[in-house]
């Protein structure tokens, strides 16, 4: 099997998530391989600033405000990239959180907040991204930055949501597949399923207050955010026969 991003260049790849960890990573490596990167994110002038970084390198990245968890935001920056650059050909669906909380006497809207990003986001993004790729006969790739956790339940103290919200990331991930084969279509869909990364995710405002997920954290092996990146590039690069629906990742020694 030949590996090669040649048919990529100068193509629209969106990531989103794109301000920091992996979705930054697997921004900088698209541009590096001379693609128009898009980046999503609430914290637009991040990703100016890694745009500015990349400024010299072949391909280009743009900025976009947008929140994974409002759909106007999602159907806006498709628009803004359809009249302005053109139709996308690659989705990295990266955006993704979790909230300290549980299931027994939790939060309703802290459920709310994960699954409108890590599950409605991506799924709006993807019909998005889906519909530019048919309108243009353009034989996309959709990659979904799942989990380790979106195949298996750890016993992680209030990060109950997340792994419901990953578990359905793995779902949609082959149901997608299904309706891509009905219709005939070439795009392909891939899951990326990277364990613990070394990213500001892991220690994020958003688990500040669970201190059982903090000590669990602190003592694991981590991969780092250029290895999933490693793991998209691969994905893309393989020949438009083959169909990787899954890649799991995990750092080497991870003991669960």
């Amino acid at each position: 099997m030949v590996l090669s991003m040649e048919r990529w260049t100068g193509k629209i790849a969106v990531v989103t998530g794109a301000s920091a960890g992996c979705g930054a990573a697997i921004a900088e490596a698209l541009v590096k391989e001379g693609l128009q990167v898009v980046g999503l994110a609430r914290r637009k002038e991040r990703v100016d600033q890694l745009a500015q970084k990349l400024s010299s390198a072949k391909g280009k990245l743009h900025s976009l405000k947008a929140d994974m968890t409002v759909e106007a935001d999602i159907i806006n920056a498709f628009k803004w990239i359809r009249e302005n650059l053109g139709p996308v050909a690659i989705l990295i669906n990266n955006a993704g959180l979790s909230q300290p909380n549980t299931l027994i006497g939790g939060n309703t809207e802290m459920w709310k907040t994960v699954l409108d990003t890590n599950v409605l986001g991506l799924t709006i993004a993807t019909r998005e991204a889906i519909n530019h790729m048919m309108d243009h006969q353009i034989d996309g790739h959709v990659i979904h930055i799942n989990s380790v956790l979106g195949h298996y339940v750890a016993h992680v103290p209030k990060l109950n949501m997340y792994s419901a919200s990953k578990f359905a990331v793995t779902a949609l991930t082959e149901t997608l597949r299904q309706e891509l084969v009905a219709l005939n279509s070439k795009i392909r869909i891939t899951s990326v399923s990277p364990g613990p990364v070394d990213t500001e995710f892991a220690t994020s405002s958003n688990l500040n207050d669970n201190k059982d997920w903090e000590k669990i954290y602190s003592a694991m092996p981590k991969l780092k955010s250029e290895d999933v990146a490693d793991a998209v590039i691969y994905v893309l690069s393989t020949p438009p026969h083959v169909q990787v629906q899954e890649v799991m990742l995990r750092p080497l020694g991870e003991p669960v």
